[in-house]
């Protein structure tokens, strides 16, 4: 076991190393019930607990932006999903070439991800993104302010 090799060999260290090790779908439960978190629902916690982002809210827009350090815009995805839940995503990939040895990687590698609930002001048409320097912005447009309704007025006859 690669925990093994740095000392990390305590039942805390074994019993997550057994967690990430589970594939999908697989529980080990009689009758096939689920008995804890799949392997791609760790890993998508991981992803956004992982990923650092500010919100802002402007007078027409609101800005989401999130760091993305090293990722293209061919890497980046943005998604409306459920109507109302901006999902921004993209996954980091180490350079393998058969030449290199690293002797030390502490760069974040793997998946990146960030949900928000939009509010009901959000106008769903109007969603952009732009990445810059490794930071990218997404800017959600708010709806007008509905127009005051003005009072119908009714003619009264008088008899």
């Amino acid at each position: 076991m690669a925990g093994m090799v740095f000392g990390l060999e305590n039942p805390m260290m074994t019993a997550l190393q057994h967690l990430l090790d589970i594939p999908d779908g697989e529980t080990g439960a009689p009758g096939g019930e689920k008995q804890g978190p799949t392997r791609a629902y760790v890993r998508d916690a991981r992803a956004m607990a992982a990923t650092p982002a500010d919100v802002k809210e402007l007078p027409g827009a609101y800005a989401f932006v999130v760091d993305m350090p090293g990722l293209g815009s061919g890497d980046i995805q943005v998604q409306v999903e459920d109507e109302r839940v901006l999902v921004i995503s993209g996954e980091r990939r180490r350079e393998e070439k058969e030449d290199t040895k690293y002797l030390r990687m502490e760069r974040r590698m793997g998946k990146l991800m960030r949900k928000f609930v939009l509010p009901e002001n959000a106008d769903m048409e109007k969603i952009s993104g732009a990445c810059r320097d490794g930071v990218l912005t997404v800017t959600v447009e708010k709806l007008p302010p509905p127009e005051p309704k003005k009072p119908k007025t009714i003619q009264v006859q008088v008899a």
